[in-house]
């Protein structure tokens, strides 16, 4: 089925997101999905539909709405280019763990609004930032996320005051994290951190490392990884399946 754009008014804006949705009429259970670094585009329409596809109305926000107007990144380049690495961390940085709850809080009431959204909790994934945010809001917004997956995301278990490994306690989603071999951003050190907070606030988990590079489930992405991109399809269909119906 085609997907759709909307807007969702936030509190410090509008933000667009695009909808994808399964073939019928539901209802059936919702889920965020949170793009990379790079942004909401065309690549995270794709991937939003296959999972539609799955049995799920699937939202991706553009997170970088506070940047109206902002020009696409090309994700093979972004990171070698000073500048437009410069103008990604500026953007990046705007997007902090008090922003991703208050903007969590306004995906789930429109998704919560729609006929053909079930539940009153939801799944989250994420992608790289996307990943670290997913688990952010099932930190900060925990009541309403019943199943958070994040794939090649970095800052899980960091020093930083906002590493979500610092709100296990209070996480009532069933956890998954696919972290890529040999990411700075995601350390075995890091795992282990994050197993053991997870594990001592007793919240249902599972943490793997693919054998692929950071990237690996995103088509555009450089490191692209096609055999660990099926995984992580499998391990969405299985971990939403069992927490979200």
């Amino acid at each position: 089925m085609p997907t759709m754009t909307d807007t969702i008014t936030t509190t410090d804006g509008s933000c667009p997101v695009t909808v994808a949705t399964p073939e019928g009429d539901g209802p059936w259970p919702g889920v965020v999905m949170y793009p990379d670094a790079g942004g909401a585009r065309q690549t995270f329409t794709e991937m939003a539909q296959r999972l539609a596809d799955l049995g799920y109305v699937v939202l991706v926000p553009d997170v970088y709405y506070r940047d109206p107007g902002w020009a696409p990144f090309e994700m093979t380049t972004v990171f070698s280019d000073a500048g437009e690495r410069a103008r990604l961390f500026g953007m990046i940085s705007k997007v902090t763990p008090e922003i991703m709850a208050a903007d969590a809080a306004a995906f789930f009431d429109y998704l919560q609004s729609r006929p053909d959204v079930s539940g009153t909790a939801f799944g989250t994934t994420g992608y790289c930032m996307g990943g670290r945010t997913s688990l952010v809001v099932a930190g900060r917004v925990p009541a309403r996320v019943a199943a958070a997956m994040s794939f090649h995301g970095g800052g899980l278990a960091s020093d930083d005051a906002g590493s979500p490994h610092l709100l296990a306690d209070v996480i009532r989603a069933t956890v998954y994290v696919g972290g890529a071999k040999d990411d700075a951003s995601f350390t075995p050190e890091q795992a282990e951190t994050l197993d053991k907070a997870l594990t001592a606030a007793g919240v249902e988990h599972t943490i793997e490392i693919y054998d692929a590079g950071h990237g690996f489930a995103v088509p555009d992405n450089g490191p692209f990884d096609e055999a660990a991109a099926e995984r992580h399809w499998q391990a969405m269909q299985r971990v939403f399946g069992a927490s979200l119906g």
